[in-house]
């Protein structure tokens, strides 16, 4: 049975009841919301034949910076390559067998580029590019995507708090915070659930300055993104950044505590914002304990992953403040010799990740000169790392605390794990 989903797109192998499961699916994983895999899991039931499910179900898996994770995602793509699709949905199938057969980002990008131009109104190849243009450091595609598709939007259609959501995300990266704080706000005003658009939020009041409003915004609203999301962990690093911009690293330690590393997930989420928000505690000179060592633990298992400069990146903040100096030479060991391969992983190893990594060993061994030198000239290139501004800002605060040092303006408690040699 052909039909078409809530936004009219055409969708194959489908049957009412599937169809209505896989729109509570979408709805879930375009809203940052827990438990779309419950409802997908019905959708197939009903119809095992309903290709967008299938799809759905392996952009669950592939958008991710686990490698682990991404290979999960394999048998869903082979069951959705082996069914009668239409052009748009055979575009899927082509887009994901970039990521999963050639781990190509850009092809992967350019098909989903050709599918957007076809169908605008594809809620899941939307959200697909533009996680890959986040991960991917590409700033300005991550607005302009979403807005050349917005004129085929309506408040009428499900999802469309989502696309103000992406696209509030998209400004904000772009540097014009005050239209991502409206449309953000636009978002909210359709779906005050809208996880994504919360993040957006604490991204505006971070970038602006206003780390009083951003902890107020989110404290309020904790309702909103504190559970059930996949964002709740990141949500609580925003509110650790902000209790350090207000001077109390404290409190940022009793949240990294008590909300980021509480579970002690593997998650890769959630061991970069670990990471990310310990390193900032560290420099602010608030003694954290033994915690890197458990952190440092965590990362291990991925030093040979191969897969994201992010990640490496992470990790090696991890081992550097833990003096775990076994794990980061073998990290750089194996940085070294995959720049040599010819993978997306392998240039930006060479442009960014093993540079930034010998950065951060350099400054955990107190040669700050070496450090200073080798982080000053990744700027121009940093946004390849993926991420946002507020996530690599952490290189700007090391180069920051590595210039201090050298005039001798570090806190006087500063910890030994990133003051002395």
């Amino acid at each position: 049975m052909n039909a078409v989903d809530g936004r009219g797109c055409a969708v194959s192998g489908s049957e009412p009841a599937a169809l209505a499961a896989f729109e509570r699916a979408l709805a879930a994983y375009q809203g940052w919301r827990d438990g779309a895999e419950a409802p997908l899991a019905r959708a197939l039931q009903e119809a095992p034949g309903f290709v967008m499910a299938h799809v759905l179900q392996t952009y669950l898996l592939a958008c991710s910076r686990d490698p682990r994770r991404i290979a999960l995602a394999r048998p869903a793509l082979a069951r959705a390559a082996a069914l009668p699709g239409n052009e748009r949905e055979r575009l899927h199938v082509a887009a994901i067998t970039a990521l999963l057969d050639r781990d190509d980002f850009e092809g992967a990008r350019a098909i989903l580029g050709e599918l957007l131009q076809l169908e605008p109104r594809d809620a899941l190849a939307l959200q697909a590019a533009h996680s890959l243009d986040y991960v991917s450091g590409d700033v300005r595609s991550i607005e302009d995507r979403v807005a050349a598709v917005l004129p085929a939007w309506s408040n009428d259609m499900p999802g469309y708090h989502a696309v103000l959501a992406m696209h509030a995300f998209g400004l904000e990266e772009n540097g014009r915070y005050d239209d991502a704080e409206a449309t953000a706000r636009a978002a909210l005003a359709l779906d005050p659930f809208d996880a994504r658009a919360h993040h957006v939020m604490a991204h505006v009041f971070e970038m602006t300055d206003r780390a009083e409003a951003g902890e107020r915004w989110l404290a309020d609203h904790a309702e909103h993104w504190a559970s059930d999301t996949v964002v709740a962990t990141h949500c609580w690093w925003h509110r650790g950044l902000f209790q350090l911009a207000l001077g109390r690293p404290d409190r940022a330690l009793d949240i990294y505590h008590h909300h980021v590393r509480a579970g002690r997930s593997d998650a890769i989420a959630d061991l970069i914002d670990a990471s990310a928000l310990l390193w900032r505690i560290d420099l602010a000179g608030c003694d954290v304990g033994g915690r890197w060592l458990e952190l440092a633990d965590a990362w291990a298992p991925h030093i040979d992953d191969r897969f994201c400069s992010f990640n490496d990146l992470h990790a090696m903040l991890a081992f550097v403040a833990a003096r775990d100096w076994r794990r980061a030479k073998r990290l750089e060991r194996r940085l070294a010799a995959a720049q040599k391969l010819s993978t997306r992983h392998a240039e930006t190893s060479r442009q960014l990740g093993l540079p930034a990594c010998r950065a951060l060993m350099a400054h955990g061994r107190g040669d700050d000169a070496l450090a200073v030198s080798l982080l000053a000239a990744l700027p121009p290139l940093a946004r390849r790392l993926g991420g946002s501004h507020a996530q690599r800002d952490v290189l700007h605060l090391t180069l920051l605390s590595a210039a201090e040092r050298i005039r001798g303006t570090a806190p006087a408690n500063a910890p030994r794990t990133l003051q002395d040699a």
